[in-house]
């Protein structure tokens, strides 16, 4: 059975009922749906944002939410495409680094990355505890890839953690206690056959080896 994403799970139907009109909205104010910078100018967006506004206010996670938000508006607008990697998929590409010249020739479209559940671990908010990273929208943008990731999506909590970054693929990348990529820092982790992502560059380095192989 399929597993619900962050865009089911945050926009549901509201996608099917509000984004052909902001399709339209965007394209009479003849703004680039694609940069977002443009994309929050327009009204309908904002008037979307305010409705998806939590009760205590966006304060610093504005960004994150205009991320989301603008992210999924590209995986819609590019056809829902998801690519749910399997446990075995995962575990080589942790492993491996595919050839890049694969993602180079692909079409700049929006999808979201669906991991296995609860596999791999992160930190999105300094100082926090760890959390499981569900997956992320990928949007290839030139010769880089844009990553708004989404931590701690699982029953029982309201809400996620939404991070973001976007960069060119990772050279030489290393950590910096010598352990290897992915390498699992919660206890029990090796044991559990779980992986953990430190860092943005890490993040960044995951999402260019999925790009390479799907």
């Amino acid at each position: 059975m399929a597993r619900s994403t962050p865009f089911s799970l945050v926009f549901g139907g509201l996608a099917a009922e509000r984004f052909p009109a902001l399709r339209q909205a965007i394209a009479h104010a003849g703004r680039d749906s694609r940069d977002r910078d443009a994309f929050l100018l327009v009204r309908e967006v904002n008037e979307m944002m305010q409705e998806l506004r939590p009760d205590e206010g966006f304060g610093e996670g504005v960004r994150a939410m205009a991320a989301l938000i603008h992210a999924s508006y590209l995986f819609w607008l590019d056809g829902e495409r998801v690519v749910a990697l399997d446990d075995p998929a995962l575990t080589r590409l942790l492993v491996v680094r595919p050839d890049d010249r694969a993602a180079d020739s692909k079409k700049p479209t929006t999808a979201y990355v669906q991991l296995p559940s609860l596999r791999v671990w992160g930190i999105p908010v300094d100082d926090a505890a760890p959390e499981p990273l569900d997956g992320w929208f990928a949007t290839p943008r030139e010769d880089a890839l844009s990553v708004v990731a989404v931590f701690g999506l699982h029953p029982g909590r309201e809400g996620m953690t939404v991070a973001e970054v976007t960069g060119i693929a990772p050279r030489g990348l290393r950590r910096a206690d010598g352990s290897a990529l992915f390498a699992p820092t919660l206890a029990g982790g090796e044991a559990a056959r779980l992986a953990s992502i430190q860092g943005e560059e890490e993040l960044l380095e995951l999402a260019w080896r999925v790009e390479a192989a799907t």
